[in-house]
């Protein structure tokens, strides 16, 4: 199942995420973006998301190790950068595409991680490439 994890640039932003290489996805405090983070499974594709001003998806990871099971009130979940996409894709392109509704990512704008259907990953890779 592909995801999208929100960051706000200003805290950590994809081009720290790109130097790391590495970083293990915590912080996260909602139950039901903490629900999404447990449901993760290594090898799932990520999409990482600026949030702040920005609003656009920016760039592309893996999750490397899942949320141990049993681990409490808090997920860990460490994700690999895999790299920048070719173009971000806005907020605003993400409502405009049919893909997207009924999608958590707009029904729920301070959702953390939220899962995306297959369609929604591939119309945020077309749109990146355009």
């Amino acid at each position: 199942m592909p995801w999208l994890v929100k960051t706000e640039p200003g805290e950590y932003s994809f081009d720290d995420f790109l130097k790391d290489g590495r970083t293990v996805w915590d912080g996260v405090s909602n139950p039901q973006a903490l629900r999404n983070l447990r449901a993760m499974a290594a090898g799932e594709s990520v999409f990482v998301y600026h949030t702040g001003s920005e609003r656009r998806v920016v760039g592309r990871a893996e999750v490397v190790r899942p949320a141990a099971q049993g681990s409490g009130r808090e997920a860990l979940v460490e994700l690999k950068a895999v790299g920048r996409l070719g173009a971000p894709v806005s907020l605003a392109d993400l409502k405009a595409d049919r893909a997207f509704s009924g999608s958590p990512l707009l029904r729920q704008g301070r959702l953390s991680v939220v899962p995306l259907t297959s369609e929604q990953a591939r119309a945020i890779e077309k749109r990146a490439e355009s």
